[in-house]
């Protein structure tokens, strides 16, 4: 199969690469960073294409993507991982703003372009890692909570998008919980998982083409406690 996954340097993004590439696929990966990159495809040398590109930069982005896809002509799956997020007790904005401009504005345009692209091929699956800080409101750390619930309702109005449109691109909403990686931050977390575990659920769940999976699953009982849960005992968690 050909792979691109937007935002591949680290963590799930870094596994998801790894699994694909030692799987035989050609992977085609976008990152800020090029030192990793080059590193990524010094392991996979035969199964990888790197480019250079911030998904808050749009021309650079756009050009990158286009590219990839120039040159591997189809794509069969199209990963967004690119992602945010910090611990904001103080509520300083200058903390919240790299979030809104990743996980909001950087991440709509990626989409939107892979999206548009798959339609023109006339099939395919793209998929984008949300999470299950995306459900309700989080003190701690409030732009990252309500960037993920933008993804969560941006990827549900796709999946609706592409149904109507004779289901020929399929979506693929990914919620993890904790996983191990620079992005889990905080005190008390619980149920954090090896990244590696983590992207084997995630490949398995598009590969069954799934709309939406929990990652882990047991988060999928948790999200429906969370959800349930009235805000008068919410708010005191």
């Amino acid at each position: 199969m050909n792979i691109i996954i937007v935002g591949a340097t680290s963590g799930i993004g870094k596994a998801l690469f790894e699994k694909y590439a030692k799987e035989g696929n050609h992977v085609g990966i976008i990152g800020r960073r090029k030192h990793l990159l080059d590193e990524l495809v010094a392991a996979f040398p035969n199964n990888a294409t790197a480019k250079v590109a911030d998904v808050t930069k749009q021309d650079e982005i756009k050009v990158a993507i286009l590219e990839l896809w120039t040159k591997m002509q189809k794509v069969d799956i199209a990963i967004v991982c690119a992602g945010t997020g910090q611990i904001n007790r103080e509520l300083d904005y200058a903390k919240e703003q790299p979030t809104l401009d990743t996980n909001v504005m950087g991440w709509t345009f990626v989409v939107d372009m892979l999206y548009n692209l798959l339609s023109e091929q006339g099939k395919g699956r793209l998929a984008s890692i949300s999470s299950v800080g995306g459900l309700r409101g989080e003190a701690l750390a409030p732009a990252y909570s309500a960037t993920k619930a933008f993804q969560i309702n941006y990827l549900e109005a796709l999946r609706k998008k592409a149904y109507k449109n004779g289901n020929k691109i399929r979506i693929t909403d990914l919620r993890p919980g904790f996983v191990d990686t620079a992005m889990a931050q905080g005190d008390g977390l619980f149920w954090v998982m090896p990244v590696e575990k983590a992207a084997k659920q995630i490949c398995n769940a598009i590969r069954r083409g799934k709309g939406k999976a929990y990652i882990t699953k047991r988060w999928r009982l948790i999200a429906v406690l969370y959800k349930a849960l009235p805000f008068t005992l919410f708010k005191k968690l």
